[in-house]
């Protein structure tokens, strides 16, 4: 069995960006009822897209 590890907080610097209201109901609506915050999905995006722009 694999040894548990205390996962660490990565480090975060706050950013004001301002969003389209329409781009905020939509994610709004997208994690609505699941584990997920604004932030979070918003940095899974930004991830995303990231790896997007590495590939081509």
């Amino acid at each position: 069995m694999g040894k548990f590890k205390i996962p660490s907080i990565p480090p975060t610097t706050n950013k004001t960006i301002r969003f389209p209201n329409d781009v905020i109901e939509e994610v709004e609506k997208a994690i609505q009822g699941k584990e997920c915050n604004f932030s979070a999905f918003v940095i899974a995006a930004v991830r995303s897209a990231l790896e997007d722009i590495k590939e081509n």
